[in-house]
């Protein structure tokens, strides 16, 4: 019984709290939430040594059902995702800070809220135990990210946020709840493997079940953005910029690319996988939504626009370096939650500081700008080539794997599409820094007054891309729980 599990999860729970009750007092309330991130991170760092040693925390904390039960989890997987979702955490919130404030936004007290109570769910996730625990949590984060994305509670807000909710508790219900329940019918637990070949299926069951089962987990994470079940993402964009930011880098969307890759490789396996021929179609599958959504994206002048529909297409790399089911690709799979987590970040951070220093929304009204903000654009530019799978950023190391995963997997098919989405990835991001830094100059004019953002934006601007080039140049860090997952 490891009691900082379960610290790690009511922290955030009590920093949401701690915010409801002291809401009125701004500089209290924000205090409350930077402290609350600083613990978590703390707290699952403090883990780390001993699961970097080949031990397994476990807690039991309820029992549902023989074999369903509500228990936590800390295994190399685990600390992938948590450590992500709790860094990211801390410089969000002073982030948040800057924006919120920077443009008077109302309802900061639900809007810091909210957010606390999205990382409880999302380190909920992060450390299941079980399929069943994993869907509490995933259920969870649905339900509390609903009133960020509908929070500016205009009919543009609305549209989106009913689209977010119908999307992800539709598919959750409709194909993920019929899993859970059919999956513990033909192994009577639903507990998490030990490691990620076996899987929990007992041999002699079904083959035509199992792959339907397997299709039903994977459209019913739909926050993992797969095509055709990706529209909610796009139009959660009305949401303020750091919630954007939270979707697309912390919290929603991680969460469905991580629960869909926990249970391809701990409940199925890759023994099971490769007996029923699952991992190749999944990853031209996914393959389709990498292509069209850069194609998409490259269509885009909406900024925001633009990187949801990249996140559509980069949340599909991890999915298919998993399917690819050798090791380099499982590996290039899983270190690109935490690469495109930090790139990600940094981009939509970048896009918010710019909005609020000029309130410019689309690209082509961003020629010369990067005379005027510098370190935002240059940022910016750097977490693009993290994207791009550019060294020595972060989101080399993963496309390096991916390549190589490909290769080793005899799927040149695969290398054509991760080769061509590369060459898209630069099409849709490389105009918006050359036109800021290269474009024609605005007339002063249009440019007086504007200069980079509040500090309390660009700091944590900087501090995610540097994160983002240190862990693209020092990779060993999270490498070390990656390996230790793939054995």
């Amino acid at each position: 019984m490891d009691y900082s599990l379960l610290i790690a999860l009511l922290i955030p729970l009590a920093g949401t709290l701690g915010v409801m009750l002291l809401g009125d007092r701004e500089n209290i309330r924000e205090g409350i939430s930077c402290l609350s991130s600083l613990l978590l991170l703390i707290v699952v760092g403090s883990m780390v040594p001993t699961v970097l040693s080949g031990k397994t925390l476990l807690l039991q904390m309820f029992t549902i059902l023989p074999g369903v039960t509500v228990t936590l989890r800390a295994d190399a997987m685990s600390m992938i995702f948590a450590l992500v979702a709790s860094s990211l955490w801390t410089i969000a919130v002073f982030y948040s800070m800057g924006y919120m404030r920077g443009l008077k936004e109302h309802a900061q007290t639900r809007f810091n809220a909210c957010f606390a109570l999205a990382i409880f769910g999302a380190i909920g996730v992060a450390f299941s135990d079980n399929l069943f625990t994993m869907y509490l949590f995933y259920e969870i984060v649905s339900i509390c990210t609903y009133p960020l994305v509908a929070h500016h509670q205009d009919e543009e807000g609305y549209l989106g946020a009913r689209k977010y909710i119908i999307y992800l508790t539709t598919t959750a219900k409709a194909f993920l709840l019929p899993a859970m329940i059919l999956i513990y019918v033909l192994t009577g637990t639903l507990d998490f493997a030990p490691d990620i070949t076996g899987g929990i299926f007992p041999q002699g069951s079904n083959s035509l079940l199992v792959i339907m089962l397997y299709i039903f987990c994977i459209f019913g994470f739909a926050k993992n953005g797969v095509m055709p079940f990706h529209h909610w993402l796009p139009g959660a964009m009305v949401a303020p910029t750091p919630v954007s930011a939270l979707l697309h880098a912390v919290a929603v969307v991680k969460v469905g690319v991580f629960c869909t890759t926990r249970v391809m490789l701990y409940t199925f396996g890759t023994d099971t996988m490769q007996a029923l021929n699952l991992g190749i179609p999944t990853a031209y599958f996914v393959g389709f939504t990498i292509l069209t959504a850069s194609i998409i994206a490259l269509s885009k002048d909406n900024l925001k626009a633009r990187l949801a529909y990249s996140t559509v297409s980069q949340l599909s790399y991890i999915i298919l370096g998993v399917a690819l089911l050798t090791v380099p690709g499982i590996q290039g799979g899983l270190i690109h939650i935490v690469n495109h987590a930090f790139a990600k970040i940094t981009l939509f951070f970048c896009a918010g500081a710019i909005y609020v220093v000029t309130h410019k929304k689309y690209i082509s009204e961003m020629e010369g700008l990067g005379r005027t903000m510098p370190f935002t654009f240059a940022a910016f530019g750097i977490a693009s080539l993290s994207m791009i799978g550019a060294p020595p950023v972060a989101g080399f190391i993963s496309k390096w794997h991916l390549l190589v995963g490909s290769v080793e997997a005899h799927q040149f098919g695969i290398l054509l599409i991760l080769i061509a989405s590369t060459i898209l990835n630069a099409a849709y991001f490389a105009p918006v820094t050359y036109k800021a830094f290269f474009g024609r100059a605005p007339a002063a004019e249009a440019v007086s007054g504007i200069r980079e953002a509040p500090l309390s934006m660009l700091i944590p601007i900087l501090i995610a891309c540097a994160v983002s080039v240190v862990i693209g140049l020092f990779p060993n860090f999270m490498w070390q729980f990656v390996k230790a997952v793939t054995g």
